[in-house]
């Protein structure tokens, strides 16, 4: 299968789940969504090191929430950082989150997402908690398609990657692109899959 076809089936993808993400999503009970991801599971623990830097995503909509686990890893002694854009074009760089509990630290970027203030100094993650629209059972994730964790994860081999997503996004397979690397842990409310090494 050519790239182009790849790319189309991706695409084609990503519309069929992000529809079922967002009926799932709505069909929670508020209850149910306070409690969901509220800290890291220990498979996901045992693979990070202490003060580990944990770069983490704003979600939105019905991406599954970060903000249990940020401020779980803050009051554990870890360093957060925050996906920071400088316009559209612009390669994705991670600054400093200094306080998950203070929303005011964090204004709207470029893409309409909360980031840090420009004044907040630029991170590597140790550590990234990834968005995902679609994962499959070993570790193969499917993006919202701008490939800016592709390139980001390719740059950073060394970075331990830990997907976040609802049950209604697994899938069997996925279409496979050069630059598409592995999670090492998909982390669910009901599951954890661990991810295939890469090499």
């Amino acid at each position: 299968m050519t790239q182009d076809l790849v790319s189309q089936r991706k695409q084609k993808l990503r519309r069929k789940l992000r529809d079922a993400r967002r009926l799932h999503f709505d069909d929670l009970p508020d209850m149910v969504r306070a409690l969901v991801f509220s800290r890291p599971p220990g498979d996901a623990l045992a693979l990070i090191p202490d003060r580990a830097t944990i770069g983490l995503y704003h979600a939105t909509g019905a991406e599954a929430p970060t903000l249990g686990y940020a401020k779980w890893f803050h009051e554990n002694g870890h360093a957060l950082a925050l996906p920071w854009f400088a316009d559209r074009q612009s390669a994705m760089v991670f600054r400093q989150w200094h306080d998950p509990y203070d929303e005011d630290e964090l204004s709207q970027g470029p893409f309409g997402l909360m980031q840090p203030q420009v004044s907040s100094a630029e991170a590597v993650p140790d550590v990234l908690i990834v968005p995902l629209v679609g994962f499959t059972a070993s570790g193969d994730r499917l993006g919202q398609g701008g490939g800016h964790y592709d390139r980001w994860i390719e740059e950073h081999p060394d970075a331990i990657t830990i997907g976040l997503g609802w049950d209604c996004q697994r899938l069997e397979s996925l279409p496979h692109e050069n630059h598409d690397r592995p999670l090492a842990l998909v982390v669910t409310p009901t599951r954890i899959y661990a991810g295939k090494s890469d090499a």
